[in-house]
């Protein structure tokens, strides 16, 4: 049980780290950061796609919030994955975050995956 509860908050410092670190990037306009953002010609809104990224990160972050952050976190990745396939590029920077986020919600708390009537 001790191993559970260490892998799990190592893999969510992880991903906080991750995702509030890339929409810092974003909100204060790294050229290398924003340079994603000028190939969708969305420049000028780098400051609030960060601002939402490290507030979803936040809430997913906290237990009580979790949830709502994970469903934000989802829609937001999602529609980046969106974003880059439609302009032909690769889902892998949005999708691996995606991905961790989703691990790391099955392991703090399974019932969002299922439903806990059909047990």
């Amino acid at each position: 049980m001790k191993t559970n509860k260490i892998i799990t908050t190592s893999i969510s410092v992880l991903v906080g780290i991750m995702v509030i670190a890339s929409g810092l990037m974003k909100a204060i306009h790294l050229p290398w950061s924003v340079a994603g953002l000028v190939k969708f010609n969305l420049p000028n809104s780098a400051t609030i796609l960060g601002l939402m990224e490290m507030s979803f990160a936040i809430l997913f972050l906290n237990p009580k919030t979790m949830r709502i952050g994970f469903i934000l976190l989802c829609c937001y990745f999602s529609g980046a994955m969106a974003t880059e396939l439609s302009h032909d590029d690769s889902m892998l920077n949005p999708g691996i975050p995606l991905a961790l986020i989703w691990v790391t919600a099955f392991l703090k708390d399974r019932s969002i995956f299922f439903n806990p009537l059909n047990r």
